[in-house]
């Protein structure tokens, strides 16, 4: 039975997701700065081709990469950036691109097995990009045209994650018995080595480098103590609830005080006053306006959005910060190294993060599971039926 569920097609854990939102690769930050904010979305997709200025269907027209607000963020904390913000908007969206051997984007076929899905993720894969059969569009009330923003090649697509499969597999856990009620530290799940964190005191801006890193591994970077105990986290699921003039604070605050300014419900203003104190020491005119065009479009938003509940339309709005965007804490999730493998799964699921961090009963860290890990394992029980 076990067997039978890694052969279904993976467009049976597509269904109801929504159509790809994407732009093409020759839009520019400032593009996908202004798409983001307008539509609310979380994520963009990358394309090779460009719907707008051209009808003619592409053979070639691929998802080549996904960029979201995280993206935007590390590539204005560069100080040549921070100086001249608007300049760097008018950058090609092929600068935010990670390239890596194997590709973090790759298409599958909707008929294609979930075993073979799990196999690429496997290979480095961190998102599959699925067709969408044209029978098996989404039918709504009132249906409306498709987009061009969502059809390449006359073809609609949406993104299978691993967060989607775990959360299949879940479905079907006690297929996999005694495996998953096993702890995760017999399951060789824990990996001790590839923990990103650093020290609450540290300059935010050394967490820069681990915060793009970890935006492509779906981890977060962990902030710890001299003691090696787990603080918190920056998490870019949290980042990704942010505007752009967060640049600003990872430029000026320490890793600790970016926790807090991150955190939900918008920043504190004495770490708001902080920051723009060292834009001024740091003669970076250019951010210290944007933070203030930032609050002051975010002033507007929240008072209209006010409006619109008095007026009953009840409309959400989502061109300021933390406004519409589903937002974390950043209150780190952790488990022990007994906790057993179903329970890691759903803890991480609830949460809807991909990771757990792993502490020891006296809270230092020592070490993370992620969903790519869980997969391992339920690839390799696969194997031994």
């Amino acid at each position: 039975m076990a067997v039978s569920i890694f052969s279904r097609e993976v467009f049976d854990l597509c269904l109801g997701k929504p159509a790809l939102r994407s732009l093409s690769v020759s839009a520019t930050v400032g593009d996908a700065l202004s798409v983001l904010k307008r539509l609310g979305e979380s994520y963009l997709s990358l394309w090779s081709c460009d719907h707008d200025k051209s009808s003619r269907i592409s053979d070639d027209c691929r998802c080549v990469g996904k960029v979201c607000m995280v993206d935007i963020i590390c590539f204005l904390c560069k100080e040549e950036n921070l100086r001249s913000p608007a300049a760097a908007l008018q950058s090609p969206l092929s600068v935010l691109i990670t390239k890596t051997p194997t590709g973090i984007v790759r298409h599958l076929e909707p008929h294609a097995s979930l075993v073979e899905a799990i196999d690429l993720i496997l290979e480095g894969a961190q998102n599959l990009v699925i067709p969408i059969p044209s029978q098996s569009r989404r039918k709504k009330l009132l249906q409306k045209p498709s987009s061009k923003s969502t059809l390449h090649n006359n073809r609609e697509y949406c993104w299978l994650t691993q967060e989607d499969i775990i959360r299949y597999l879940l479905n079907s856990i006690g297929l996999f018995c005694p495996t998953p009620i096993n702890p995760i530290n017999t399951l060789n799940v824990i990996d001790p080595k590839n923990i990103l964190a650093v020290q609450y005191d540290d300059p935010a801006l050394a967490a820069l480098p681990l915060i793009s890193q970890s935006l492509v591994n779906h981890t977060s970077v962990a902030i710890v103590d001299l003691d090696g105990k787990l603080i918190g986290e920056i998490s870019p699921f949290t980042l990704n609830s942010c505007d752009e003039s967060v640049s600003a604070a990872i430029a000026t605050l320490s890793a600790g005080d970016l926790m807090a300014y991150i955190d939900c419900g918008g920043p504190p203003e004495d770490l708001v006053q902080l920051v723009k104190d060292r834009l001024e020491a740091q003669n970076l005119e250019a951010a210290l306006e944007l933070m203030e065009e930032e609050s002051t479009i975010t002033s507007l938003s929240l008072c209209s959005s006010s409006s619109d509940e008095e007026s009953g339309s009840g409309r959400s709005k989502s061109g300021g910060s933390y406004s519409a965007r589903l937002v974390r804490r950043s209150e780190a999730i952790v488990c022990y190294p007994w906790n057993s493998l179903v329970a890691v799964m759903i803890q991480a699921l609830a949460h809807r993060v991909s990771y757990v961090w792993v502490v020891e009963e006296d809270g230092s860290l020592s070490g993370i599971v992620t969903f790519a890990a869980m997969l391992k394992v339920f690839r390799e029980r696969l194997n031994s039926l």
